[in-house]
């Protein structure tokens, strides 16, 4: 009988069989983080944060199933360093100030960025950041599945936000001024691209990021919608 395939969350840190494990699937993570940081998630295999630890790569093996397991251990680590500040009974404001925790989050590791999409890769520090989100939102009165959708819009939203800060960082090739000037081309014979484009404000990237958060977050949470446009109804009770 084929056994169903667990997470890692849901298996003891330590087998129960072979030598007495000395290390913790904490260490495991801060090892494949760091590297990660450094290097960049291709760079993070068994194999090297075996390196790293100092140890065989068969010993991993006694914490870990496989890389993946590995990838779901790094990414619960460093949400727990999102922190949660009280919440205020403001949804947009709260929501807002979190999601700006989560784009310093997305920069001090962007490898983030490259996880696998998995919208259930979830440990406990994530389950812990998944329900203080909801509880930010449970004021504006939206089902649950409503809400799950506004937090994965702007979880979406900080991680673009997030890679076009680090790649503004990166030394200038050129690519960018010569697709603005393209644009600007472009827009000729277009009124409502040339309107927008010459009144779009100069503004810094943390002020257009926190306008952008709290313009999408008042639509979304607006009366009388749902997430999706449609008109917002009364559950049945």
């Amino acid at each position: 009988m084929t056994q169903e395939p667990t997470t890692v969350w849901d298996r003891p840190e330590r087998g129960a069989r072979g030598p007495a494990a000395v290390r913790s699937r904490a260490e495991l993570a801060a090892a494949a983080v760091g590297l990660a940081d450094r290097e960049g998630l291709a760079a993070v295999s068994m194999r090297q944060v075996a390196q790293a630890l100092g140890t065989g790569q068969a010993s991993l093996y006694r914490y870990v199933a496989g890389r993946d397991d590995l990838l779901d251990l790094m990414a619960d680590a460093v949400v727990a360093g999102v922190g949660h500040d009280p919440l205020t009974g403001d949804a947009v404001a709260d929501l807002a100030a979190l999601a700006a925790r989560v784009k310093a989050l997305h920069l001090r590791h962007p490898w983030l960025a490259d996880l696998p999409p998995e919208p259930l890769r979830l440990g406990p520090h994530g389950v812990a950041h998944l329900e203080h989100a909801l509880a930010a939102l449970a004021p504006a009165g939206l089902p649950g599945p409503a809400r799950l959708q506004v937090v994965a819009l702007l979880h979406a939203l900080v991680a673009q936000f997030a890679r076009a800060e680090l790649r503004a960082g990166e030394a200038p090739s050129g690519r960018a001024a010569a697709q603005a000037a393209y644009l600007a081309r472009a827009a000729e014979g277009r009124p409502h691209l040339r309107d927008a484009l010459s009144s779009a404000p100069e503004a810094e990237p943390a002020a257009l990021f926190t306008e952008t958060v709290r313009r999408l977050l008042t639509g979304l949470l607006a009366p009388g919608f749902a997430c999706d446009g449609s008109p917002r109804v009364r559950p049945l009770e």
